[in-house]
């Protein structure tokens, strides 16, 4: 009985092959990059706005909680329709509607010691407003506010931004405003001097609504 036997040199190709096959570490594909879903309504809403005195850039939707954004919502309320309800705690103002609704926007406030609390009223309203620290602004940061004394113009760089409702209490400036801001992604912090702070395309829009004389309550 003859025994067939298989060259020498083709076992060592074959076991070199197993060994050199053991050794290797396969690397997984790496997970195929998806583009974030984005709200095509949100997204039109904090759009780039071109019509204005001053080009109102887009908002980052990357840099935007989504609980801040504008939206209709339940909010039933002893005030009455068109009282506008500041909550700073929770970082939200209510425009309160009819049938137990609320327009919320979200809002960056005044940090701690510096707000204001109570009713006042819209005493006036201004499109891109000139905007000047006040004298204990200027006292707590002369470095940065003393040059600003005589007040700065309206524009795009104005920490007022695209509008502000200037509120009074019993016929005087409490000195506390509702505005726009170039730093939406400031929204939902405690930052600003005291006053509350909106996007741009939402002080427009609340700006729009309202008249002077609105009434204001700040929780």
């Amino acid at each position: 009985m003859t025994r067939a036997f298989l060259p020498t040199r083709f076992l060592a190709a074959i076991l070199l092959g197993l060994l050199a096959a053991a050794c290797t570490t396969v690397q997984p594909r790496p997970p195929v990059a998806t583009a974030p879903v984005i709200d095509p309504q949100l997204a039109q809403r904090y759009a780039a706005i071109e019509t204005e005195k001053f080009k109102v850039p887009a908002v980052d939707l990357a840099d935007l909680q989504p609980r801040y954004a504008r939206k209709l919502v339940d909010y039933p309320s002893r005030h009455p329709p068109g009282t506008l309800v500041v909550d700073p705690h929770n970082r939200f103002l209510y425009l309160v509607q009819e049938h137990g609704k609320a327009l919320r926007y979200g809002v960056g406030v005044g940090k701690a010691g510096l707000e204001f609390s109570g009713t006042a009223i819209v005493e006036r309203k201004a499109q891109w407003p000139r905007w000047t620290p006040t004298r204990d602004m200027i006292r707590r940061e002369p470095q940065r506010y003393a040059k600003w004394a005589g007040g700065m113009a309206g524009g795009a760089t104005n920490p007022l931004g695209a509008r502000a409702l200037y509120l009074f209490k019993n016929g005087r400036d409490t000195l506390y405003r509702i505005h726009g801001t170039n730093e939406p992604e400031t929204i939902g912090e405690a930052v600003s001097s005291g006053c509350i702070r909106m996007m741009n395309q939402d002080v427009i829009d609340l700006y729009n609504r309202i008249p002077s004389g609105s009434k204001v309550v700040v929780l």
